[in-house]
């Protein structure tokens, strides 16, 4: 049993599906080792004076939807000195907003441990992280440069073109030979922000499935498929793709050996990377999920690992 304070800087819980949602899970796991439990939205986390504080609720949580969350007065926190642990767990998009939160939360280094690292949760954008591996990626470019983006199609012809910080599948594009939208979609993307796209070669093995795989501390747990409904290109559940029981092949063990140094210097306990046929395509680190439907067909735990890992950084 723990007495440890966390708190959890996430979405409203109220809104939360209890059978999929992976920060409700970790909750639960928490609650049940006795860990005395606190949420709040980063709009409600201040940075005052020189101390990091969050307004926040106590609240108990069990898996009855709708009455999922039982919520106490709401009280100022000081994130220093009132909490052990602070879980990073909103969802992106990764803009600026996003990453005022992890530099405040970053200034609690040396005092509450804060996971997944903030610094390193800024610093590793998903789709930017596996950047570092172009020989387990698909052919990939990132720019907002038209004539780069031309050729990068007239090369590949069947691409993916999607934002670069956006989650969920949203925003995903698939443009075969001659769809003629090709200029339209990409003028509709640079009007609504600066930043670039990135665009990768389709990869057919997606019909198969979208792998996500569950790392805690730098090891490989388990993995899940997810499936694209007829006549989709993506297979997000967030977008309708279901998810279905999956091993870890030869080459998915390969993908975790590579990138393994590098989530572990960057202090990524809970990583969920997508993998399409034997192709790396994503690292989520801000809040990555899957591990309800891992537990429903395999057994595996990765709530139970990943509080075994915070066991092992504050000592207990």
């Amino acid at each position: 049993m723990m007495t440890w304070r966390v708190a959890v800087q996430m979405d409203p819980i109220e809104t939360v599906n209890v059978d999929a949602d992976t920060t409700f899970a970790l909750m639960e796991e928490a609650q049940a080792r006795g860990a005395e439990l606190f949420v709040y939205h980063p709009d409600q986390l201040a940075w005052q004076e020189g101390r990091i504080l969050a307004r926040a609720r106590p609240v108990k949580v069990q898996h009855v939807q709708g009455e999922h969350a039982e919520l106490g007065e709401e009280r100022v926190l000081d994130l220093a000195s009132d909490i052990d642990v602070v879980l990073m767990r909103q969802d992106p998009p990764f803009d600026m907003a996003y990453q005022t939160a992890a530099h405040l939360l970053e200034m609690l280094k040396g005092k509450t441990l804060v996971l997944n690292d903030p610094f390193w949760v800024r610093s590793s954008p998903e789709k930017i992280l596996p950047l570092l591996y172009p020989d387990i990626i698909p052919p990939t470019l990132i720019t907002r440069d038209l004539a780069a983006l031309t050729g990068f199609r007239d090369r590949h012809e069947d691409i993916i073109i999607k934002p670069l910080y956006g989650n969920g599948g949203a925003g995903v594009f698939r443009l075969k030979p001659g769809d003629g939208n090709f200029s339209a979609l990409l003028e509709t993307f640079f009007a609504q922000s600066r930043e670039p796209v990135i665009a990768q070669a389709f990869l057919p093995a997606v019909t198969a499935g979208d792998k996500r795989i569950l790392i805690i501390d730098g090891e490989p747990v388990g993995a899940i498929n997810r499936v694209p409904q007829t006549g989709q290109t993506r297979s997000n559940m967030h977008v309708g793709g279901v998810a279905e029981p999956s091993d870890l092949t030869d080459s998915d063990i390969r993908i975790c050996d590579a990138i393994r140094p590098v989530l572990v210097e960057r202090d990524l306990v809970l990583v969920g990377i997508d993998v399409i046929g034997d192709r790396l395509t994503e690292i989520n680190v801000t809040s990555p999920t899957g591990v309800q439907e891992l537990k429903r067909f395999s057994g595996v735990d990765a709530c139970a690992a990943f509080w075994d890992a915070v066991a092992r950084r504050i000592g207990e």
